[in-house]
C-alpha cells in the first residue's frame, strides 16, 4: 500500500474532525447526520449571535471553533470567504476575490458548502472559482478558475458541487467533455486528473466503501446527468457505474450512503437504492425503486433501518414532503406532507431524532423512531431560507437571505 493509499484508508477509520464539528456539506460523514444529542426544548432555542453576510445558498461549515461562510460581496462580481468565532460570532477574517459575471433570478452567491480539512478551507464559487484558504488567517493559498482552465461551459444553475477532500486530492464536478469530474492537488491546486464527458448535476460527491466494507481506497461517488458512478480517487478510473435516465435539468440531491446502498433521487425517476457488491470488480445493481418519491433539492438522512427522504411536488402547488421508508425494501412507512414549500433541511441526531428547518425558518424536532410523524417541538429561528443548517457543539447554525444565526439547542 503506498503512502496515499494508507492515508485514504486511515480516513475511513478516523473522522477528519471531532464529532462536535460540521466541517463540510451534510456533516462530518457527509450523510446528513451528527453524533450529537438534541432533546426537546420547552422554550424557543436561545439566539446566541447573528452576523450579516452577503447572498448565497452555501451552508456554514464549522470546524475547530470557527464558522466559515461563503458569500457574494453585495453589489459586486466578487465572492468572499468569512470566518467567525463559533462561540461569540466575532468576525475573525474575510478574504474576497473576483469572479466572472453571473446573474440569476434565484441566487447569485455561492451554493457549494466550504470543506475544512486540517488548516485549510476549500470553497467552490458559483462561477467555478475553486480556492484554498488558510483556516487561521484567511490567506489565499491557491486558486483555480476551473471552467476557464478546462474550457468548459458553466451550467445554467451555476456551480452547486461542494468539494470533497480525500488524501491530497480535492474533487469537484465541472462538466463537459473530459472534465465531468476533476481532481486537484490540495496543496498546490495543480490538476491531478480529469475524466468523463457528461454534464454535471447539482449534487455533490460522497465517499463509499463497496459492499459496506472498508477497503484500502474508498470509492468516490458522483451523480451526473446520466449515471451514478464510483471512481478511484487516486486516478479517476471507473470502478462501477449505474445508468440513470438522462436528466436534462441536471437537478438532483446529493446521494445518501447507507451501509452497502446508495440512494439517489430525481424528479423523473423517483428514488432508487443502488447496492454495490464488493469484489475484485464491484458491481452495482438496483436494490429497489420508488418512482413516486421524487426529489430535486434536499438530501435526506438515514438511520440503521430507516430512510428519511425529502420529496417534492411541483403542481398544482409546490410542496416538500418528508417520507419515511424502510431502508431495505423502499416501502413507505409514513409521510408528512407540506413540511416545506420548496425545501427543508434535515439533520439526523445521535439520539433518534431529526431536526427539520423549513423554508420559512421554522425549526422542528421529530422522533425518528416513531411509527408515524411525531413532532416533539418547534420554534422559529431565522427568516425564510433555502439552506440546510449545520449542527456543531450543541448549536445550530442557520443561514437566511441576510445573515447567519446561531442558536443553542437543548442537550
Amino acid at each position: 500500500m503506498n503512502r496515499l493509499s494508507a492515508r485514504l484508508a486511515l480516513m475511513l477509520l478516523v473522522p477528519a474532525t471531532m464529532g462536535a464539528d460540521w466541517p463540510q456539506w451534510l456533516g462530518p460523514k457527509r450523510d446528513g447526520g451528527t453524533t450529537e444529542t438534541v432533546e426537546p426544548w420547552k422554550d424557543a432555542p436561545k439566539t446566541l449571535w447573528k452576523a450579516k453576510v452577503g447572498v448565497g445558498f452555501s451552508t456554514p461549515a464549522v470546524a475547530n471553533g470557527r464558522v466559515f461562510v461563503h458569500a457574494r460581496v453585495n453589489g459586486k462580481e466578487r465572492e468572499e470567504m468569512i470566518a467567525f468565532d463559533a462561540e461569540t460570532g466575532k468576525e475573525l477574517w474575510r478574504t474576497a476575490y473576483d469572479r466572472a459575471p453571473y446573474s440569476s433570478v434565484l441566487n447569485t452567491g455561492p451554493q457549494a458548502t466550504p470543506t475544512v480539512v486540517g488548516d485549510r478551507v476549500y470553497g467552490f464559487g458559483i462561477t467555478g472559482v475553486l480556492t484554498c484558504f488558510e483556516a487561521e488567517s484567511g490567506k489565499q493559498v491557491w486558486q483555480v478558475d476551473t471552467f476557464k482552465k478546462l474550457e468548459a461551459s458553466l451550467p445554467r444553475f451555476g456551480v452547486c458541487c461542494s468539494p470533497l477532500v480525500i488524501g491530497n486530492r480535492v474533487l469537484v464536478a465541472v462538466g463537459g467533455k473530459g472534465s465531468s469530474v476533476v481532481a486537484f492537488d490540495t496543496e498546490s491546486g495543480e490538476l491531478e486528473w480529469q475524466g468523463l464527458d457528461e454534464p454535471a448535476s447539482t449534487s455533490s460527491p460522497v465517499l463509499f466503501a463497496s459492499g459496506g466494507k472498508s477497503r484500502a481506497v474508498p470509492d468516490v461517488v458522483f451523480m451526473t446527468t446520466l449515471r451514478v458512478i464510483g471512481l478511484n480517487p487516486l486516478d479517476g478510473s471507473v470502478n462501477w457505474e449505474f445508468p440513470l435516465p438522462y436528466q436534462p435539468s441536471g437537478t438532483a440531491p446529493t446521494p445518501i450512503v447507507a451501509g452497502d446502498q446508495i440512494i439517489t433521487s430525481t424528479m423523473t425517476n423517483g428514488s432508487t437504492a443502488i447496492r454495490v457488491t464488493a469484489g475484485e470488480k464491484p458491481t452495482a445493481e438496483k436494490a429497489w425503486q420508488a418512482k413516486g418519491l421524487s426529489g430535486y433539492f434536499s438530501s435526506g438522512a438515514a438511520t440503521k433501518d430507516r430512510l428519511f427522504l425529502v420529496t417534492n411536488v411541483l403542481k398544482p402547488v409546490p410542496r416538500a414532503d418528508l417520507v419515511c421508508v424502510d431502508l431495505t425494501t423502499g416501502k413507505e412507512a409514513w409521510k408528512k406532507e407540506a413540511v416545506g414549500y420548496f425545501h427543508f433541511g434535515a439533520v439526523r441526531t445521535g439520539n433518534g431524532k431529526l431536526l427539520l428547518l423549513d423554508d420559512m425558518g421554522n425549526l422542528k424536532l421529530i422522533d425518528a423512531t416513531a411509527s408515524e410523524y411525531r413532532e416533539l417541538c418547534s420554534a422559529k429561528v431565522c427568516d425564510g431560507t433555502l439552506v440546510t443548517p449545520a449542527v456543531a457543539g450543541g448549536r445550530l447554525y442557520a443561514r437566511d437571505a441576510e445573515r447567519i444565526v446561531c442558536v443553542q439547542l437543548a442537550q
